[in-house]
């Protein structure tokens, strides 16, 4: 279960403690620089060690995570955890969340002055006009 050099590929890392569904999720976020090993942009291959923080900005949250211990095969949630140390930040409430406009049910197609009000919240969220 543990590795025997003492370092692992980041991506497998990333994948194996299930901060990640995929490995192949874990490579993407890689390449597209939202993992920084030590504040440093990763790429899949780099390895980790024991005491390294590994921030992972994934779904519009960061999460920062120093490493305890490497691991190379996916492992159940209690075996995961005992391998990190997660220093993220909390999850904003989901009242913060973006609010979806809804319409009542049977409520019908909205009306030419329902969709300009609509336009109107809108660009007003998105900073034009």
């Amino acid at each position: 279960m543990e590795a025997e050099a003492g370092s692992v590929r980041v991506d497998v890392w990333l994948w194996s403690v299930r901060l990640v569904k995929t490995r192949s999720m874990a490579t993407n976020a890689c390449r597209a620089g939202h993992v920084r090993v030590n504040d440093v942009r990763v790429k899949p291959a780099s390895a980790v060690r024991p005491g390294d923080e590994v921030r992972l900005r994934l779904d519009g949250r960061e999460r920062i995570v120093v490493v305890q211990r490497v691991i190379k095969k996916r492992v159940g949630a209690p075996v995961a955890q005992e391998c990190l140390i997660d220093k993220s930040p909390p999850p904003p409430p989901r009242e913060a969340l973006i609010p979806i406009a809804r319409r009542e049910p049977g409520a019908g197609r909205p009306t030419k002055r329902d969709r300009r009000e609509l336009e109107r919240l809108f660009r007003r969220q998105t900073g034009q006009g």
